[in-house]
């Protein structure tokens, strides 16, 4: 295991040596620096410490892992891999991710799965342990988004205007949602069995990662979010 005590470097060396080493790695003392792993298609990081904004961009298969918090654009536009953060992360997680997992313990930020997209066996998948901010899901295209609010139930599971614009994929809340305004666009029902059954591959790799029970989670009320319409902006045009 390649180690690197990352306050000598910036974010630059410290992708070079990611990829001239054909080691996994285990990065200490991480503050700030951006772009860890972006374009990266093997191997393992683990990061201690706080990795900044677009921490896996462009990820290409390689499997990141931080103990701690991250910052914004968690994720930024990935095709493959996993990223998995044991605390909370920022804004715009998973923007504009065309593949892989994004595993969170805590809490996001404001438009967490931006612009998602899925294409043929491509399907990324965002998954949220505590609450999200405003614009969840905005202009989502494809993908599943999946909110836990494991942290603190008391807390809304998501901010203001969830889901706007969203004209593809799937969005499970644990919830019932009584009190949230979802825009007229999207169609929000409880959870059925099947809904269940598709939630479950997704939430038992988190429930490993996390030391949670899976059984327990499945038996709480799931509110489902899919959309109306591929053109979600369709009645503000004169002629469609």
């Amino acid at each position: 295991m390649l180690k690197i005590q990352t306050e000598e470097y910036d974010h630059r060396r410290i992708n070079e040596i990611l990829r001239e080493s054909a080691e996994d790695a285990e990065l200490f003392g991480c503050l700030g620096q951006r772009f860890i792993g972006a374009g990266m298609a093997s191997g393992r990081i683990f990061i201690h410490g706080v990795p900044g904004n677009a921490l896996g961009a462009y990820l290409n298969g390689t499997e990141i892992t931080v103990y701690g918090n991250a910052q914004d654009a968690v994720g930024d536009t990935m095709n493959e891999g996993v990223i998995i953060i044991h605390g909370n992360i920022g804004d715009a997680a998973g923007y504009a991710m065309r593949g892989g997992k994004i595993f969170v313990k805590g809490n996001a930020g404001y438009r967490a799965g931006i612009h998602m997209k899925a294409y043929e066996e491509k399907v990324p998948v965002l998954v949220i342990g505590g609450c999200a901010g405003s614009f969840l899901g905005e202009y989502q295209a494809g993908g599943t988004i999946i909110v836990l609010n494991l942290q603190d139930e008391k807390r809304n599971i998501v901010g203001s205007f969830p889901c706007t614009g969203m004209h593809g994929g799937k969005m499970f809340l644990r919830s019932d949602c009584s009190g949230i305004v979802f825009p007229e666009q999207v169609t929000a029902r409880p959870a059925e069995a099947g809904d269940l059954s598709e939630l479950r591959k997704d939430l038992a790799d988190y429930c490993r990662i996390f030391s949670l029970d899976l059984e327990a989670l499945l038996c709480s009320p799931f509110t489902v979010i899919t959309p109306d319409s591929r053109n979600p902006y369709q009645q503000l045009y004169a002629a469609n």
